[in-house]
């Protein structure tokens, strides 16, 4: 399992807002460009689906995604279909703000094109590293976002 944390200046609720939010996550992600949830959905919850849009240099795909935790100011995590990874996040009150962790985790081996496409370095080489980087970068944009571009939190 991979995590990132940071502490930032905001309530859990603010931070709950944003990262629950997955049509917002293209605003933070170097990789991810936003998603849409499946169905209708208007208030999310428990196996909740959403698809979402990725981007990294030229290349382009989708992802399919359920909702696996959904504790409102908590924790929020779901299950990505193809790469058979699970991400979230967790939230805690701390020191007057909030301790935000973002965390990725192998539920299983993924399909034969998407390991070769992973190794191919065209996803960014080492794949693994990569990702953890991008998912610090996500935190601080958050967090920029919830501390300096208040207008744009809602």
């Amino acid at each position: 399992m991979d995590e990132v944390s940071t502490w930032v200046n905001a309530p859990p609720e603010w931070v709950w807002a944003l990262v629950s939010d997955v049509s917002r996550y293209g605003e933070w992600s170097p990789e991810n460009r936003g998603a849409r949830w499946a169905n209708g959905t208007l208030r999310p919850g428990i196996d909740a689906k959403f698809t979402g849009s990725n981007r990294h240099g030229l290349l382009r795909w989708k992802t399919h995604c359920t909702v696996i935790e959904y504790e409102e100011n908590i924790r929020f995590a779901f299950a990505v279909a193809e790469s058979r990874t699970q991400w979230g996040y967790r939230l805690r009150a701390e020191a007057g703000g909030t301790r935000i962790t973002e965390w990725r985790d192998r539920t299983g081996l993924p399909p034969l094109p998407f390991r070769l496409l992973e190794n191919s370095g065209l996803l960014g080489k080492p794949r693994d590293a990569w990702i953890v980087n991008g998912m610090r970068q996500t935190l601080d944009a958050i967090k920029r976002t919830l501390e300096l571009d208040r207008t744009r939190l809602f």
